[in-house]
């Protein structure tokens, strides 16, 4: 099964970006610039991996955490991203379950390894 990938980000350029690695990867992508599109997905399309930006336009990623809760599947991998490196943002994303927090901007093949890690560790579970 083809892993899939949801991208909660705002930025064109960014999703742009991040979908090409990530489907050269084989992996498969869905992209959302908002929290009501994202929920819509994460009930639809139930992904393996969530990229969450922290800044939404006006909205706090972080409250995608609550549909993710609630949507009664088994919860994906959530990974911050961010441009905030410090303390406090570490904090409030481990806090509500996030697996890691990556600071923008992202090194590329940092980013497939820890995902191919992130998913062979979900596969042996």
């Amino acid at each position: 099964m083809v892993p899939h990938i949801l991208l909660v980000e705002d930025n064109a350029l960014v999703i742009g970006a991040l979908r090409l690695l990530l489907e050269e990867t084989g992996h498969r992508v869905s992209d959302a610039s908002t929290l009501t599109d994202a929920t819509r997905v994460l009930r639809e399309d139930p992904p393996d991996v969530v990229l969450l930006d922290l800044t939404l336009g006006g909205e706090d990623g972080l409250t995608l955490m609550t549909s993710i809760d609630a949507n009664g599947a088994a919860r994906p991998i959530v990974v911050a991203l961010t441009g905030h490196d410090d303390a406090a943002t570490l904090e409030r994303c481990t806090a509500v379950g996030c697996r890691a927090v990556l600071v923008k901007p992202i090194a590329p093949m940092k980013l497939k390894s820890q995902i191919a890690e992130w998913l062979g560790e979900r596969g042996a579970t």
